[in-house]
């Protein structure tokens, strides 16, 4: 459970810190960031967990998402974890940029090899969580929480989201892989962490098919998405499976907003990220 911290480096008035553990769910050594405002000095403060896309470290968006910003005039923590087990020499997780080393996709895995290790579900909704509040118990208030990403850390919000219902006080995404089932992407990643016999499996980790048996409550969900994101072009994120499930369900609460001309890029969050961070405040100081 001992944290090593790594670096700290003051950021809008806070402490960003570049943190690291040994974690017994993906048995290896796991860094994670995490950024204290500066209320966090005097109080305990609610924390936004932050779930990166395909090839992150907790790096990419703590250098260029532009979270602190707001969430340092809001006093919220932002905890960013890294996106797969790092080093454990399975043969072919360094294959490709989708699948294995950075690919992680917020799943327990069950097929071998990647069953020994590749736990990122439990790694994300349980094990990290313990570890930064033993850790910083006078900062952080482990009873408000809630949770956001992009692209395949979007599927990883929503995905947590649905299947623990009042874990997180709220979810948002960018760029979201919505329908993994129906995505390259996830069909990819779910043959190789699950098996192609595992369809229930396949469907337990797919919002689309998630939010179809919503009984949770009222839903208030903001998801942005580029209209020029070549990704959303290709069929990755099909936001409007989404969409319609939630409809063909009779939920409403689903806001997808569509962004003329933006990409799928870290331009993108940055422009938006205040946006998520004052989503995630509303329901966190509720």
């Amino acid at each position: 459970m001992a944290v090593t911290t790594k670096a700290s480096i003051a950021s809008f008035g806070g402490k960003l810190l570049k943190l690291s553990h040994a974690a017994s769910t993906t048995r290896c050594e796991m860094n994670f960031n995490l950024y204290l405002p500066p209320q966090a000095q005097t109080q305990k403060v609610p924390v936004l967990i932050y779930l990166s896309g395909l090839t992150c470290t907790p790096d990419n968006c703590t250098e260029k998402g532009f979270f602190q910003h707001a969430a340092s005039k809001k006093g919220v923590a932002v905890l960013y974890p890294d996106t797969s087990p790092r080093g454990l020499n399975i043969e072919g997780e360094n294959e490709s940029y989708d699948f294995g080393t950075g690919a992680g996709f917020y799943v327990d895995a069950t097929k071998a090899p990647y069953d020994a290790g590749y736990n990122m579900y439990s790694y994300v909704t349980e094990e990290l969580p313990k570890t930064v509040f033993a850790a910083f118990p006078q900062q952080l208030d482990g009873s408000r929480v809630s949770i956001t990403g992009h692209s395949m850390g979007g599927h990883g919000a929503l995905t947590l989201y649905f299947r623990n219902p009042g874990k997180y006080k709220s979810v948002s995404a960018f760029a979201p892989v919505t329908n993994p089932i129906n995505s390259p992407w996830g069909q990819k990643a779910f043959k190789g962490y699950f098996g192609d016999d595992a369809q229930e499996k396949w469907k337990a980790h797919d919002a689309t098919e998630l939010i179809k048996k919503w009984s949770g409550g009222p839903l208030d969900i903001l998801i942005d998405v580029g209209t020029a994101d070549n990704f959303y072009k290709q069929g990755q994120l099909l936001p409007e499976n989404f969409e319609a499930a939630a409809r063909d369900a009779g939920l409403s609460g689903v806001h997808v907003r569509y962004q003329p001309d933006y990409d799928h890029s870290y331009f993108t969050m940055a422009t938006f990220a205040d946006d998520h961070v004052e989503h995630a405040a509303k329901y966190l100081f509720a």
